[in-house]
């Protein structure tokens, strides 16, 4: 009994005499994609720019990220600010994150603050704390929005304790 021979996969061109493997059609989709992991014991601060998948197994703080996805794993932290098409959370998501697409909180998951999304799907276990806005199709293809500024302080003036007259100058 003879087997069949194992189909060749195209190579690159390369210089005589050199050989490389073939890179698998699937990694090369996902090689193609910006994507930033922060692996686990990891901490970061900023700004991430350009990313179109973002993983979180460690902890990261940001004022606002910008990405296509997001996926926070079950030991995964992010606190801040994040607008995405389609997030998933397995660990701990602290602030305010605009889905325009799906947002899938796992049973492990805990989002705490703001949520916005269009679609939205909770296991059981899944934990949501905080307001939550359900978008409408014209709001989740609107162009993302730059975040608000902070409020500031009333300028009003401050008494040390009520009824009391203002100093005289």
């Amino acid at each position: 009994m003879s087997l069949p021979p194992k189909p060749t996969m195209p190579q690159a061109p390369t210089a005589p005499g050199v050989t490389m493997p073939a890179r698998p059609a699937a990694r090369a989709a996902t090689a193609e994609r910006r994507t930033l992991v922060v692996g686990k014991g990891i901490s970061l601060q900023g700004t991430v720019a350009d990313a179109e998948r973002l993983v979180v197994d460690g902890t990261v703080e940001s004022q606002m990220i910008h990405a296509t996805e997001l996926q926070i794993t079950h030991s995964g932290v992010f606190k801040g600010a994040v607008q995405v098409e389609d997030a998933e959370i397995a660990g701990v998501f602290d602030g305010t994150i605009t889905a325009r697409g799906s947002l899938t909180i796992r049973s492990t998951g805990r989002v705490l603050g703001t949520a916005r999304t269009r679609r939205l799907s909770v296991e059981e276990g899944g934990q949501l704390s905080g307001s939550m806005e359900m978008l409408t199709d014209a709001q989740a293809a609107a162009p993302p929005q730059a975040p608000s500024p902070a409020p500031q302080p009333s300028q009003s003036p401050q008494y040390a304790e009520p009824n009391m007259a203002p100093t005289r100058y």
